[in-house]
């Protein structure tokens, strides 16, 4: 397994870790995802640790709390041979203060979550959404607090936006306090939106990206296929509303690349879209997720192998999209490339 630096810091982390959204499924959404127990958890992670994957990713809003149960039990007499990293800040309740990222609702979060993973410390603590409410002096100071008092090790965010990033680094350097060094975010062939403002982000403040959905919510496994109807067994029946949208003939240009390189290196669909993202400036870590031991064990195929060039502009090229504003301006001009040339990979 190859591991890399989490952005600007010195903590290595897997090129593939495990999401652990299919632990302990319940509702319209997780269920869907998953229903993994604590014995199913202990076997895929041992699957996992067997291969070198050792970083855990999960969130106190998966299944309410319940997949970082099944994820601390799971984990039991081996947590100093793993990275745990875990999110907050959407809501677990109905209360006044059961969403956010304010001091109140931080540290009752962060100790929830460590009774729940049976920890006395997260390693990688990420706020899962945007609080326009709190002030950023207040977040910051709090996430410094836990980060002193041992409760969390690393701090980073998860799909926020360029200027929300940069304004909360502003105020960490300003104050001293602990800097962002993880972006989870949503990557795939099918979504690369990620590209054109977070990525130049990620590389010039130093923020490594965590890829969450690396399959573009499900839709890369090789089950779909154009001119065939969706898959009678297949999760996205149930929770395709819930993911990032994407246009059918896009979708399928994606899938006909990817089963031609598919064809060429012997790989299957999915291992080819996770490994073209592994190859992409900005990325520690591709989070893959598993219901079952066949699954996982096809996924952490898609390492331990190289894309040739010229598949790698195959999959480019079909999954290139008209850049929005203000960016698709300067593309268009010959002088764009001086001033701002592509990001080393």
């Amino acid at each position: 397994m190859e591991y890399r630096f989490l952005g600007r810091s010195g903590l290595k982390v897997p090129v593939l870790s495990f999401g652990a959204g299919t632990f302990g499924g319940t509702g319209p959404l997780f269920g869907a995802w998953g229903t993994t127990d604590v014995e199913e958890a202990r076997r895929l992670i041992d699957i996992c640790l067997d291969t070198g994957v050792n970083l855990f990713d999960t969130a106190d809003v998966y299944s309410s709390g319940a997949s970082e149960e099944v994820l601390g039990a799971a984990l039991k007499g081996r947590r100093d041979s793993v990275l745990i990293s875990t999110k907050t800040s959407l809501p677990m309740g109905d209360g006044p203060n059961d969403a956010g990222s304010s001091r109140f609702r931080l540290i009752r979060a962060v100790e929830d979550a460590l009774k729940r993973l049976r920890t006395d410390y997260i390693d990688l603590l990420q706020l899962h959404a945007f609080d326009v409410n709190t002030p950023m002096e207040e977040v910051l100071s709090t996430l410094d607090t836990l980060v002193r008092a041992g409760k969390i090790r690393y701090v980073g965010v998860s799909n926020f936006s360029g200027w929300q990033i940069m304004k909360a680094l502003a105020v960490a350097d300003r104050y001293g306090w602990p800097r962002y060094v993880a972006n989870q975010v949503y990557y795939s062939l099918i979504g690369r939106d990620y590209e054109w403002d977070l990525m130049p982000l990620g590389a010039d403040q130093g923020l490594g990206a965590l890829v969450w959905s690396p399959l573009g919510w499900g839709r890369l496994t090789g089950k779909i296929k154009r001119g065939a109807p969706l898959p009678e067994v297949s999760r996205l029946h149930e929770t395709a509303s819930y993911g990032p949208p994407v246009d059918d003939e896009h979708l399928f240009r994606v899938i006909d690349a990817l089963n031609i390189v598919a064809e060429e290196t012997g790989k299957t669909v999915p291992q080819v879209a996770l490994n073209w993202l592994t190859t992409r400036p900005t990325v520690s870590s591709v989070i893959i997720g598993a219901r079952n031991e066949e699954q996982l064990r096809q996924n952490l195929g898609a390492v331990g192998w190289t894309l040739a060039p010229e598949q790698i502009a195959k999959l480019d090229e079909a999954s290139a999209v008209s850049a929005s504003y203000p960016h698709f301006p300067y593309r268009r001009q010959a002088g764009f490339s001086r001033l701002n040339p592509p990001i080393a990979g």
